[in-house]
């Protein structure tokens, strides 16, 4: 019976009974700089250096990334952070960088680095005073741009603090955007204003990238909790404008190797800038090894800009996928806990269609195996496998849309949690009404959640809820060609109940008859 449910499920979706849709919202429309098409990579020193920044640092540093390979791997920007000027402006009122950190100045340092095929940042922020307590950019938008300009710089780290002055940060960070596009310099711009204020909803027209959370830290604790931060936001981001989680700990303080590769494999999957962070002139061959892995890399520069997300979360074991635009998906399985342990997923979760075999690539490894479904690691505490799978081809997203009501099958409130109710909206495209249909006729949303009949109900007028995919016969559906759909366990129809066509009615199953509340169809 499940192998039916299989091919009707497909046939039907060969045939065009439900419409295929992006993976998520459409963002706004991308700050039109022409840059960071794919996410910004670069070095930036206040995770290893804070304050003590200087000319002799940056030059090295410079040196290094070509050296190391670094470049040649994607590395681009060499970023000075805070603390590069001096406590006041000057008589014209121009910020002046510390000529005992910078003698030669900031002209002569961008020459320099550019002279090594590569780029320069500078760091101010959106207040009266930089994190520092250094002068900072408030007010003084087209005199600091035009100046930064005229020296060379590449990037701008804009940061949050000082005193705002009553503005909004969407107030604060346009004034700089336009005032960067005012110099006619391609200038990277990155906005750092901590997660707050819902910057993912504004900040695509703004700047190239927008931080996400507060600052990093070199511990495995820092990492996984702005790793949770970052769900449900993968509609918010894409070419041109990223989702930043914060810069990179790979080599600093403590974090193990085995940590840094989980670290560089999940924010690669997430397409956050890969600004690294250690001190490139010491770092170890193990360090240079997991900057530099372009296999991983690859992911992060994807042309397509799909952001990964999290599709099962078990405890300490997690899975996140990130579709590729070559029709792979990326996967990463991850280990938080403390010993090793066996993390699983496999191809019809990932989303990917019925094939006789997948192609898995190790991107650790750099082996390639094959596999008929299953994709499974023994993975250490702390720690992550990265792989690439290839078969089947991505199966799409659709939007599922009640022929009664005209409006589409939603999840209630955007929930993510279990026991969430269906419902019926208005069609707009948002995750929570982004189905995917897998081989073994299941509808997922969110990647790791799957329509669901209340506790295995088999009655008329059983509530339809979302909850965690775990194969039972009353998460599996199927589609039929008058349109209706067919719970598997139940042999019910998926139903509005009463003929209701307002928003927030909630959905159940029912004796089939018909109905246009019974019938679904493409938007």
């Amino acid at each position: 019976m499940r192998k039916i449910i299989r091919l009707t499920l497909a046939a039907l979706l060969a045939a065009g009974s439900l419409v295929a849709m992006g993976g998520g919202a459409s963002p706004a429309i991308a700050l039109d700089n022409g840059l960071a098409r794919t996410p910004q990579m670069g070095w930036n020193d206040w995770n290893t250096f804070f304050c003590n920044v200087n000319e002799s640092l940056i030059r090295q540093t410079a040196d290094v990334m070509v050296s190391s390979g670094m470049a040649a791997a994607g590395y681009e920007y060499v970023n000075i952070d805070d603390c590069w000027s001096t406590r006041s402006r000057d008589a014209n009122g121009d910020l002046v960088p510390d000529p005992q950190k910078f003698p030669s100045g900031m002209k002569a340092l961008a020459d320099y680095v550019h002279a090594k095929g590569l780029k320069l940042g500078i760091y101010s922020s959106a207040g009266t005073t930089t994190c520092a307590g250094y002068p900072a950019s408030l007010g003084y938008e087209r005199r600091d741009a035009a100046l930064w300009a005229s020296w060379g710089i590449d990037y701008l780290k804009y940061d949050n603090c000082g005193d705002h002055q009553g503005r909004s940060g969407l107030q604060r960070y346009t004034a700089m955007r336009d005032a960067l596009a005012a110099t006619g310099r391609p200038i990277v711009y990155s906005l750092c204003n901590w997660g707050q204020e819902n910057v993912w909803t504004w900040g695509m027209p703004v700047g190239n990238s927008w931080r996400t959370t507060g600052d990093i830290a070199a511990n495995w604790n820092s990492i996984m909790g702005i790793l949770d931060q970052q769900v449900g936001l993968e509609a918010y981001s894409g070419p041109g404008g990223w989702n930043d989680p914060d810069m990179l700990e790979v080599g600093v303080g403590a974090l193990t190797a085995t940590e840094g590769r989980a670290h560089f494999s999940l924010w690669s999957l997430l397409n956050a800038p890969l600004i690294a962070g250690n001190d490139l002139r010491s770092m170890s061959a193990e360090t240079r090894s997991i900057l530099t892995n372009t296999e991983v890399i690859a992911i992060n520069q994807d042309w397509g800009g799909r952001q990964g997300h999290k599709i099962s979360d078990n405890g300490n074991l997690e899975v996140w996928r990130k579709p590729m635009s070559n029709g792979s998906v990326a996967v990463v399985l991850l280990n938080r806990g403390t010993s090793t342990s066996t993390v699983s997923t496999t191809a019809s979760a990932l989303g990917l269609g019925s094939a006789s075999s997948y192609s898995v690539r190790d991107l650790w490894a750099h082996t390639t195996s094959s596999s008929s479904g299953t994709i499974s690691a023994s993975v250490p505490g702390h720690g992550a496998a990265m792989y690439t799978v290839t078969g089947g081809g991505i199966v799409p997203a659709v939007a599922i849309r009640g022929a009664g009501s005209g409006r589409c099958l939603d999840v209630t409130g955007a929930s993510q949690a279990n026991g969430a109710q269906a419902q019926i909206w208005d069609c707009n495209g948002q995750p929570n009404q982004q189905w995917t249909p897998t081989a073994s006729g299941e509808l997922r949303v969110y990647g790791n959640k799957c329509l669901d009949v209340y506790d295995q109900g088999t009655a008329d007028g059983t509530q339809v809820i979302v909850w965690d995919c775990n194969g039972q016969a009353n998460q599996q559906w199927r589609l039929n060609a008058d349109g209706t759909i067919t719970g598997a366990q139940s042999g019910l129809c998926l139903d509005v109940p009463n003929n209701a066509t307002a928003n927030g009615t909630k959905l159940i199953i029912w004796s089939c008859n018909g109905g246009a509340n019974q019938r679904w169809a493409r938007t």
